[in-house]
Parts: C-alpha cells; sequence; structure tokens
C-alpha cells in the first residue's frame, strides 16, 4: 500500500470516529487508575496523571497537560487519604512540564493508594495532589 493510501485511509478513519485510533491504552497496557492535580501549599500543580499496568511493570504518566510552578527537591509518590508514603516515593521530578513516564518500583502496591502526589522532601511538605479514581 502506498503511505498516501495509508494516511487517507487514516484520515477517514479518524472522521468516523473509530475508537481503535483513539484508545486510552496501547497494546500490552492497563489504565489502573488516573486523576487530575490539585495545588497545595501555595504551589500551582496542575493536569491529569494515569497508572497504568505494562507489560513490564506499572508506571505513571504524567499527561501533556501537567505543570508544575517549580520549588526544592520535588518527588514523585503516592499516598492515600490525605496522607503521603513516604516509602512510596518513586523518583525526582525531572520535568516541571509536559509528558513523563516514570516507571514504579515492583516494591510498590499502587492498588492500595488513592492519591498521586507531588512532594517537597525538603520541607516534607505537599506540593501537588491527585485523587486517583
Amino acid at each position: 500500500m502506498s503511505r498516501l493510501f495509508i494516511a487517507a485511509l487514516l484520515a477517514a478513519a479518524t472522521a468516523a470516529g473509530a475508537s481503535f485510533l483513539s484508545s486510552p491504552a496501547a497494546a500490552g497496557e492497563d489504565v489502573l487508575s488516573s486523576g487530575r492535580f490539585q495545588g497545595l501549599n501555595g504551589h500551582a500543580t496542575e493536569g491529569s496523571v494515569v497508572i497504568k499496568q505494562t507489560d513490564d511493570g506499572a508506571v505513571a504518566v504524567l499527561e501533556e497537560d501537567f505543570s508544575f510552578d517549580g520549588a526544592p527537591d520535588p518527588k514523585l509518590g503516592f499516598g492515600k487519604d490525605g496522607t503521603y508514603d513516604r516509602a512510596s516515593t518513586i523518583t525526582h521530578l525531572s520535568q516541571l512540564n509536559g509528558h513523563q513516564v516514570i516507571e514504579i518500583p515492583g516494591g510498590v502496591d499502587v492498588s492500595g493508594y488513592n492519591e498521586f502526589y507531588v512532594w517537597c522532601e525538603r520541607y516534607k511538605v505537599p506540593l501537588g495532589v491527585a485523587k486517583l479514581k
């Protein structure tokens, strides 16, 4: 098939609303939970996070709309019912904006949490939280 034909076929399928082209999870991925950030302690934290199970393990996906205004020592991790679990800390937040895929260590059981945090390790305060559903 020519590239032009394939492009026309994809455009026609998209215009027709073909759901297989807009699936939220790629092959081999299951969405476990998702949420939208709310800033805390005077910080602007916005956007979406999706927790997915992939063939290689669980990941946290900060979506394109993610943004954070910055702070010293921001970490990512999980919590439950308003309490951050420091044992669930995944990694240092490396980018303040945009799409990021963060591997979740195998020892972190994501099913035990209902929140995802941007956490300031230096001052031990939450900078943003997303309630997971």
